[in-house]
């Protein structure tokens, strides 16, 4: 079993930036992707962006590349969120997840953290 643990978020106003950060224990590999999810009050969850573990790899929303930026820590395996110049169309619980492979549908990663909130105010 792994298991995920989100930090870092919290309220901040439009343009402000936050650094996310999950740490992961248990059973982990190198060669498994980690990613990061949010979901809004009433909308569905969505894909944000996942990087490799064996690789240089990185995968991005289109709305969200150049604001946002994926990076890994193999040592503390952990992965990072550093979210820049924040909307409010942002706020959001941010999860991240833990598969072998890499798609932008949810309901296909196998592991999951309890999730972190990210409030931005206009």
């Amino acid at each position: 079993q792994v298991q995920l643990v989100e930090s870092g978020g919290g309220l901040v106003q439009a343009g402000a930036s936050l650094r996310l950060s999950c740490a992961a224990t248990g059973r982990t590999f190198s060669s498994y992707f980690m990613g990061w999810f949010r979901q809004a009050p009433g909308k569905e969850r969505e894909f944000v962006a996942a990087i490799s573990w064996s690789g240089a790899n990185t995968y991005y929303t289109d709305s969200m590349k150049g604001r946002f930026t994926i990076s890994r820590d193999n040592a503390k395996n952990t992965v990072y969120l550093q979210m820049n110049s924040l909307k409010p169309e942002d706020t959001a619980v941010y999860y991240c997840a833990v598969d072998i492979r890499i798609v932008t549908d949810w309901r296909q990663w196998r592991y999951w953290g309890q999730g972190t909130q990210v409030t931005v105010s206009s």
